[in-house]
């Protein structure tokens, strides 16, 4: 079967693309970045799409010539950074199974949420909601899968979240009483679940919520991960949803994220569905693993307690060097000529005005800080910095090599900033 896969770079779609091939599907991968997926899956058929941008009939229907099935994972947690998510939950996808209905493709698979509900009431739930229903009234053999929370031996979202509260030393701090539910799926059985839908008649027209065998605490979760990560069991702190909702606001100017507004009030409402989940196992034909299970079968290693203990010193990470070009900026603008006499000597003898560079560097470093502040190009932006911090360090150890030697280490200091830069950048690289 020839299947056009949306979001095949993602998490979910890179599992699902991988788990058809190995059936004999042939995969059609719609992506954003058809270069990094032929990277990841030599050979893959690979198209450009964008969900921001591809919402009409016109755009999807010659993307479907020769194709037998789709399947749609596409989606974010919360709009910005040129993401418009209802465009990604909604419009295109709706363009998407219109032209579907228009090219004869009968058969077609919705990722959606097991909170894609109005009683959840944010606009990923929503907006995941309104293309799930439209997909509902179409004359197609669809089927809608609402999967509970995702896990693997990889993570990403808020599995990378659960295990970076799991590696945190001595405390864990807890979303409020830590009883949110879930209902843990293993990324493996959502892909078997999905090769059965697709490959069989008997889901058309069925909405089902993938999901575990067994309910879990977020509490209990974090636990069972502390444990699997080979930590001592930690003292948990609860904070209350005022304080997280504070905080959440807080991490929605630097992008939100698993840490952002989205994902708590997500979090408030729940994963761990109802009667369509506990139904799962016995309309998918399987039972999926628990989670003790899965986890037992695959011990950590070293770079899962690595990921788990550097996922929250990325943000802070960030932070630090936030603050480091501000207060830079701040030195430049009001320090006198006198503060770095030796500095502007050198310049002066050079033809050079110290005062009015002074301020032209600060300028640069406000806008280094404001780009770290809104992520802009993490790639672009840590070779600016290394070619800044660069750049200061030899200009400044040419012009005056006394500096090396000063007792609070004025460039000794820029050795580790250009290795706290080349970490970040590592970090912010998600995919």
């Amino acid at each position: 079967m020839r299947i056009l896969l949306t979001g095949a770079n993602g998490f979910i779609g890179g599992q699902l693309l991988a788990g058809l091939a190995a059936r004999g599907h042939e995969i059609v991968g719609a992506v954003r970045n058809p270069g990094a997926l032929r990277g990841r899956f030599p050979g893959v058929d690979a198209i450009a799409i964008d969900f921001n941008r591809d919402t009409s009939i016109t755009d999807w229907t010659p993307r479907l010539s020769g194709i037998d099935a789709v399947i749609n994972c596409a989606g974010v947690l919360h709009a910005g950074r040129g993401q418009n998510i209802e465009a990604i939950h909604a419009k295109a996808p709706i363009a998407l199974f219109d032209a579907c209905v228009a090219a004869g493709v009968r058969r077609v698979v919705q990722i959606s949420a097991i909170s894609a509900d109005a009683e959840a009431g944010t606009v990923y739930a929503l907006t995941k909601k309104k293309a799930d229903d439209h997909l509902r009234t179409l004359p197609l053999d669809w089927t809608v899968l609402r999967p509970s929370l995702i896990y693997g031996e990889g993570s990403y979202g808020g599995t990378s979240a659960l295990r970076g509260l799991a590696g945190l030393p001595l405390v864990t701090p807890m979303v409020g009483d830590g009883s949110t539910s879930f209902r843990p799926l293993h990324i493996d059985d959502l892909v078997e679940s999905v090769v059965r839908v697709v490959e069989s008649d008997h889901f058309a027209g069925l909405t089902l919520d993938p999901a575990g065998p067994e309910i879990v605490s977020l509490r209990d979760l974090v636990r069972r991960y502390r444990s699997w990560l080979g930590l001592q069991p930690a003292l948990t702190v609860p904070i209350p949803f005022p304080v997280m909702a504070l905080s959440a606001r807080i991490a929605d100017l630097g992008g939100g994220g698993p840490l952002g507004t989205a994902s708590l009030e997500q979090l408030r409402y729940g994963n761990a569905g109802g009667a369509a989940a506990a139904a799962f196992a016995d309309q998918i034909g399987f039972v999926p693993r628990t989670l003790e299970a899965a986890l037992s079968r695959r011990p950590a290693q070293t770079q899962d307690l690595w990921h788990a203990r550097l996922y929250f010193l990325r943000p802070v990470l960030r932070a630090a060097l936030i603050l480091l070009w501000v207060g830079s900026a701040l030195a430049g603008l009001l320090a006198p000529v006198s503060a770095y006499a030796d500095v502007a000597d050198a310049f002066a003898a050079l033809g050079l005005p110290a005062r009015p560079l002074a301020i032209a560097f600060s300028v640069v470093d406000f806008l280094i800080a404001a780009a770290l502040l809104f992520r802009w190009r993490p790639r672009m932006l840590a070779a600016l910095q290394l070619t800044v911090v660069g750049g200061y360090t030899i200009l400044l150890g040419a012009l005056v090599p006394t500096l090396w030697l000063d007792p609070f280490g004025a460039l000794l200091k820029n050795l580790p900033i250009l290795a706290a830069i080349c970490v970040w950048a590592i970090l912010e690289e998600e995919r």
